[in-house]
């Protein structure tokens, strides 16, 4: 069976930004399960519908206007009844609604059904989606020619047009074949098509240059050596991933190809989230990181942490202070909200790396570990 297209929407840092720093006397954050397959889309239509009821009964329980319940409530309702909208999902579905505004973001990751309510947004599983975006470019190289893919979240990769990309190592060199003599003599044999081939590699790096100029996605290289070892050694692109894929990736149909991308995405990103581990210990003899969610709340208004993994599953919830950071624990409600999430928010709006992952891959499964830029 062929795999359905995911209709994803990756917010960027900004939109992100936007959303943390977001205040209003009503924010409701719904998370629904969806699925790209549209005749199969009428459970989570239901899910969604209910879990809004719940977010209008939690708003009218706490005494709140209700002018302002009915503007959410029509926002939501508008959403729902958005046909269009409704066919074309992904695996999750994240909903930010205030009594004026409204905004959705379609996410490949499977997030469980939840409502939020509070004076601000709920962004935990938001930015589970956007540590691990699983967005790359891949790179298929044979003597036989290059080719450059875009993969993201929504699916299959998409071969993207690049201008003066060799035809093939022998069109490089623009020969008949790599066994070719040179004029001199000088390049013949294996020596020779090795040097035809280094040639080759750096053709094909000068013409990805002019696409891959101020990207920051990662490069996945699909090849055997000795190009492969080639292209590592000469590519000026800072961004090439550490794992290749194995094989004859030209022979390899879409959903192999982004199959075979997204282990090598997983293994970066697992090598990722150890090098911080490993950063968050170096630290800790320093007296520059912490695990205690009443320090780190402090650190975060600081704008104190320099990188923070944390729980996105963590729920504690409560209030901290924006003077100081002193945390208040309390039950949910709409005065009250996510602590963890509400220091993940301020560290990235004082320009810290934040990465949602799950408890088995904090230390000691705590709830959070913040590398900071000094001792607070």
């Amino acid at each position: 069976m062929e795999n359905p297209l995911l209709y994803v929407d990756i917010p960027c840092r900004s939109e992100i930004e936007k959303l943390v720093s977001s205040r209003a006397s009503l924010c409701v954050t719904i998370y629904v399960r969806t699925t790209p397959v549209t005749q199969d889309i009428g459970a989570s239509r239901i899910a969604f519908k209910n879990l809004s009821q719940q977010a209008c009964e939690q708003l009218e329980a706490a005494g709140l206007p209700k002018r302002e319940i009915s503007a959410i409530n029509q926002s939501l309702e508008d959403v729902l009844d958005d046909d269009a909208f409704w066919a074309t999902q992904a695996n999750s579905l994240a909903v930010f609604a205030t009594p004026g505004s409204v905004a959705t973001y379609r996410l490949a990751n499977h997030v469980p059904d939840q409502v939020h309510v509070s004076d601000r947004f709920h962004l935990q599983p938001l930015l589970r989606a956007v540590t691990f975006p699983h967005n790359a470019f891949i790179l298929v190289l044979s003597e036989n020619g290059a080719a450059l893919h875009q993969l993201d979240a929504s699916g299959e990769p998409v071969q993207l047009r690049v201008p003066d990309m060799p035809k093939s190592a022998a069109d490089s060199a623009g020969k008949a074949s790599l066994n070719d003599c040179s004029p001199s003599g000088r390049i013949h044999g294996s020596e020779g098509q090795n040097v035809r081939l280094r040639q080759y590699v750096r053709a094909v790096d000068q013409a990805l240059r002019h696409v891959l100029a101020g990207q920051t996605r990662p490069l996945i290289i699909a090849a055997t050596d000795p190009l492969a070892s080639m292209f590592r050694q000469g590519t000026t692109y800072p961004h090439l991933a550490p794992g290749e894929i194995k094989g004859n990736a030209e022979r390899m149909n879409a959903v192999e190809l982004a199959s075979a991308a997204r282990s090598v995405l997983d293994e970066l990103y697992r090598t990722d989230v150890q090098a911080v581990k490993e950063l968050y210990a170096r630290r800790s003899s320093e007296g520059r990181a912490t695990a205690d969610v009443a320090q780190a709340a402090r650190a975060a208004t600081l704008g104190a942490i320099d990188t923070l993994l944390f729980d996105m599953d963590a729920d504690e919830t409560g209030t901290i202070s924006a003077e100081d950071g002193r945390v208040s624990f309390g039950a949910a409600g709409p005065h009250t909200y996510g602590i963890v999430d509400e220091i993940a928010g301020r560290a990235l709006t004082s320009g810290a790396r934040v990465m949602a992952v799950r408890k088995a891959d904090l230390p000691d499964g705590q709830m959070l570990a913040a590398v900071l830029r000094y001792p607070v």
